[in-house]
């Protein structure tokens, strides 16, 4: 099997857009709020726009599942308060278990949780209950910076956030460290502040001791690790210098790192620095970068392209594809087999 760690639901029909748009005007006029119930998508639009879209490029592709949650630009934790934040982080998790039982061979739940600025984390937790505990998903995203490129939470280190982890250990359960839109117009929301949050979520991590509290929380940092893998020797002098065991026994227990690195070079130096075992295999296919590179005449999100070229061993490709995945998905292990995979 070859397994998707990272896709987001970037092609809902246009109605979801147009709903939460009237939520946002509804803000400062709540009597023109719109209902949940207002908003109608069939089973026939869903399979559209998955079947002409992400599955047909797994098809063409060559990957079997992929881990799905909604559009990360359009979490948006920064609009209005945690109530906003709740009904439209249900209806875009809903959509995602009906696209997960629609096509229950191809498509994994994740969810996103309604989280908002200087609310407890204590407030996801019942949407993320229900996603797991209901819909099946195998895991979440977690936004480390819900003031969408303020950065006023609390460092994923916090006690703040650990409520949320005793409640991802209990359900088994990793986290996708996964920002929003950027309304800082100092950063670009898929070419800086995502970028920006993977680095700084890991260095984050480095500075703390979180997971001797958390020995098996898991954490995948998506788009390559951000800096890190780039500026590894500066990550291990540095922590280094603050005391901290060698990262591969600090952090590489509990860190994962994603193939969402849109060049031959950036693959070759991933797999080349992190160990495989941290690696998964993850291209977010029709989202940030959705053009052809004119240098290969392929598209920058034709990730497996990169893997099968790397200088790897056949049973590190499987690790990446498949096996790295179910060790750190184990409710997507259980899944898998129940199908008999």
């Amino acid at each position: 099997m070859i397994i998707d760690c990272h896709g987001h639901y970037t092609t809902a029909p246009k109605a979801l857009e147009n709903w939460r748009n009237q939520q946002i005007a509804a803000i400062n006029n709540p009597s023109q709020m719109p209902r949940t119930s207002d908003l109608k998508i069939g089973d026939d639009e869903l399979r559209e726009t998955i079947e002409k879209n992400q599955l047909a490029k797994m098809h063409e592709r060559g990957l079997d599942l992929t881990i799905f949650s909604p559009r990360a630009s359009f979490m948006a934790h920064h609009i209005g308060d945690f109530q906003i934040s709740s009904a439209w982080a249900a209806i875009c998790n809903e959509l995602c278990y009906r696209i997960s039982q629609l096509f229950p061979d191809n498509f994994a739940g994740a969810a996103m949780l309604p989280q908002s600025p200087n609310v407890p984390i204590e407030s996801c937790i019942p949407e993320l209950e229900k996603c797991i505990g209901e819909y099946g998903f195998v895991g979440i995203n977690l936004n480390p910076d819900p003031s969408g490129g303020h950065w006023t939470a609390p460092p994923l280190s916090d006690r703040y956030w650990y409520p949320l982890y005793e409640k991802m250990i209990e359900w088994n359960i990793p986290a996708m460290i996964h920002v929003s839109t950027s309304c800082n117009h100092c950063f670009h929301t898929t070419g800086a502040h995502y970028i920006n949050a993977d680095t700084t979520a890991f260095m984050q991590l480095l500075t703390s001791d979180l997971f001797k509290d958390f020995p098996d929380l898991k954490f995948v940092i998506p788009h390559g690790g951000g800096a890190a893998p780039y500026h590894w020797g500066r990550y291990r002098g540095l922590a280094q210098t603050l005391g901290k065991p060698l990262l591969q026994e600090h952090l590489l227990k509990n860190i994962f790192f994603d193939t969402c690195v849109y060049h031959q070079p950036g693959i070759d130096l991933l797999t080349k620095v992190i160990p495989i075992d941290n690696v998964l295999f993850a291209s977010e296919m029709i989202g940030a970068v959705r053009g052809i590179d004119p240098e290969t005449g392929f598209a920058f999100d034709d990730t497996k392209r990169y893997i099968e070229a790397a200088n790897l061993s056949q049973a590190d490709r499987e690790k990446i594809y498949q096996g790295n995945a179910r060790k750190v998905y184990p409710r997507l292990d259980e899944l898998l087999k129940k199908q008999g995979r």
